[in-house]
């Protein structure tokens, strides 16, 4: 898997994460994106090569935005791609980033993910792109109680809630920190029983303080060449590997058929190609996609290849706070702040900062030389980003 050439992230801009951004336009909110990423840089759109961008054009109803959003990107006269795949579109995006500048075709290029979900209807869109007849039951989006469900069955309904209430709270704790972050609701864990018991109940024990929210928002990206990020950044966020999987949902008519998830066959096959044994000892933190805590939960152990309670029990033992033995999602996650087409490229930012040590107060205390982060979308589509600090 030897790249033509290494690729650094050098700069991170983001908008402040709101549920109604009605202050901006699409274009005027993207741009607060890019003029971060741009200051925090030193450079200008004169050094950029191509701009990347992409959103979720379904849910707000525009068709090629990209166009419009010109005024905003500052890709005027530039090479510019657009990309669209789900959920996992930000990640996508710096995948297609890290392509263009390994391949040799550009040297500094700014990936751009958005969302202004107030101006469109998010649920309207999933539920409407499925076949009517096949696969109706399954386009509910991130909205699901079956994790919950087999939660609770293999590990009984009072540890599995109590974990996932905990790993709610945990997240909420560090989006406190994180001064862009949508949802900071100042969440206590003296308050986990009534929060369990008295939030609404949206699919079987699946609950609104369990959820993800929408988001309004920008995330931009500038990825550089080898050559130029050593040039233009003190310690850039070298991307060491990723992975994209994907499979179409079905249902077994015969019972629960035993399978692979994505998560996991992505991260057996990044971690194998990486040398990664020991994921827990050889990586310093995670930036995982999680749609809800019932999710993050569950998919903890699919990434970390962990087996029995083992995810549980990291919780349970407080490991993956921001200051503890595996910190995951210092950002507050995507229960926190969910602009989709931005959420999967947020996640690669926010690990990418903590290798650069620029994620202020919400930077964990150790230094990370590893850090992973993921991306997710329909169809149980799965990209996995592995960062380092050295080459």
């Amino acid at each position: 898997m030897k790249k033509n050439r290494n690729v650094g992230i050098i700069g991170v801009g983001q908008t402040a994460y709101s549920s109604h951004r009605e202050d901006v336009n699409q274009p005027e909110m993207i741009h607060e994106a890019v003029r971060e990423a741009l200051t925090n840089t030193g450079l200008t759109m004169n050094d950029i090569d191509c701009v990347v961008h992409g959103n979720m054009e379904l849910f707000e109803m525009v068709h090629q935005p990209d166009l419009w959003h010109v005024l905003g990107t500052g890709a005027y006269g530039k090479e510019t791609l657009r990309v669209t795949t789900g959920g996992t579109t930000g990640a996508t995006l710096m995948c297609a980033a890290d392509h263009l500048i390994a391949s040799g075709l550009h040297d500094i290029v700014m990936a751009i993910g958005f969302e202004k979900l107030q101006e469109g209807h998010t649920t309207g869109g999933i539920t409407n792109m499925a076949d009517p007849l096949w696969a109706r039951q399954l386009q509910t989006g991130a909205l699901t109680g079956m994790t919950a469900a087999s939660m609770i069955d293999e590990f009984g309904e009072d540890r599995a809630k109590k974990a996932s209430m905990k790993y709610r709270i945990m997240m909420d704790n560090h989006a406190m920190l994180n001064e862009k972050a949508h949802r900071r609701l100042g969440l206590e864990f003296n308050q986990a029983d009534d929060l369990a018991n008295g939030s609404p109940k949206l699919v079987g024990e699946l609950r609104m303080i369990h959820m993800c929210s929408q988001s309004d928002g920008a995330c931009a990206v500038i990825l550089a060449s080898e050559e130029k990020a050593k040039k233009l950044c003190s310690q850039p966020a070298w991307i060491q590997d990723h992975i994209t999987v994907h499979r179409e949902e079905s249902f077994g008519v015969f019972g629960n058929i035993p399978y692979k998830t994505t998560h996991r066959h992505a991260a057996e096959k990044l971690f194998k190609r990486n040398g990664i044994t020991d994921p827990r000892k050889q990586l310093d933190l995670f930036e995982m996609y999680d749609p809800s805590s019932w999710w993050g939960l569950d998919w903890l152990r699919e990434f970390l290849l962990l087996e029995g309670d083992a995810h549980l029990r990291m919780i349970e033992n407080d490991e993956i706070s921001i200051h503890g033995a595996f910190p995951v999602n210092p950002s507050g996650g995507v229960i926190a702040s969910n602009p989709i087409g931005a959420t999967a490229m947020v996640r690669v930012a926010e690990a990418a900062l903590q290798i650069m040590g620029k994620a202020g107060k919400h930077q964990v205390s150790k230094t990370v030389k590893r850090a992973l982060a993921s991306g997710f979308g329909g169809t149980m589509w799965t990209v996995l980003f592995l960062l380092s600090r050295d080459i």
